[in-house]
């Protein structure tokens, strides 16, 4: 499949709302903001930060970085997301996947969107092997206890294809916790295997790998700062934003886009 030019990228994302006008409401996002702010570490994804955000800086940096409204005033209804600041950030992810098929690096790719973004990374991770790559993973089996209003209420960290997410026994979940990340770390560590020298990932996998000093391009919604502030504090290689809740299919021009700009088509 030919891979689309900016131009055409850009157009497909305000299409579908993967950028421009999107479905993830102000209110929501602004409501994140503050609990980051709060310091909720369900909102931090792992991640600490250097400088003691404020909520009028935390707006005006996801204004900066994902293209939010920047007024203050605007409390209800609809966000946006920059399309030009999410190919932006694309390009600066193909550049760093060109790197790591130069040096045939070890890669790995976790997701707490696993019903989202699993294929796209698992497309790349793919592209990546080929090269010469290896592909990471550690701590199949773990498992840790999460507060939810129903059951099942543990996850366990599983790898389907090389990519890693949290299953609840028996379906992938949705997940902002970094547990899972620092379990595969430290299970490296204890085997005396390296860590990853790239890491592909969102939400608490993300943030767990940036926090840990491991070279990292995080994808991010409007509601979810914390990586957009990592990478501002330099913890992330890149954040990507972007509506993270649609089909994998959805994604494939995105996907398509980064192979091409990587050299991995």
């Amino acid at each position: 499949m030919t891979p689309p030019s900016r131009a055409e990228l850009i157009a497909y994302l305000v299409r579908t709302g993967i950028a421009g006008h999107v479905d993830t409401p102000r209110q929501n996002n602004l409501r994140h903001y503050r609990r980051l702010c709060h310091k909720d570490p369900y909102y931090q994804f792992g991640l600490t930060f250097a400088h003691e955000w404020s909520f009028t800086e935390v707006l005006a940096l996801m204004s900066k970085r994902c293209g939010v409204v920047g007024d203050e005033s605007h409390q209800w209804g609809i966000d946006t997301i920059d399309p030009d600041r999410t190919v932006d950030a694309l390009e600066a992810v193909a550049a760093r996947l060109a790197v790591a098929a130069d040096r045939r690096e070890r890669v790995l790719a976790a997701t707490g969107h696993p019903r989202n973004l699993a294929d796209a990374y698992r497309t790349w991770l793919r592209a990546l092997e080929a090269r010469g790559c290896t592909v990471v993973t550690a701590a199949a089996g773990y498992s840790y206890e999460v507060a939810t209003e129903q059951a099942p209420h543990r996850r366990v960290l599983v790898w389907r294809d090389g990519v890693g997410m949290v299953l609840d026994g028996r379906s992938p979940r949705h997940s902002h916790h970094p547990f899972a990340m620092r379990a595969v770390l430290a299970d490296l560590t204890d085997r005396g295997e390296p860590w990853p020298q790239l890491v592909i990932a969102d939400h608490g996998f993300a943030g767990a790998a940036g926090e840990a000093g491991v070279p990292t391009v995080g994808f991010a919604d409007s509601n979810d700062p914390a990586l957009f502030l990592a990478e501002h504090e330099g913890k992330l290689h890149t954040t990507v934003p972007l509506d993270d809740g649609y089909t994998p299919d959805d994604y494939r021009p995105l996907t398509d886009y980064v192979l091409h700009h990587a050299g991995l088509a």
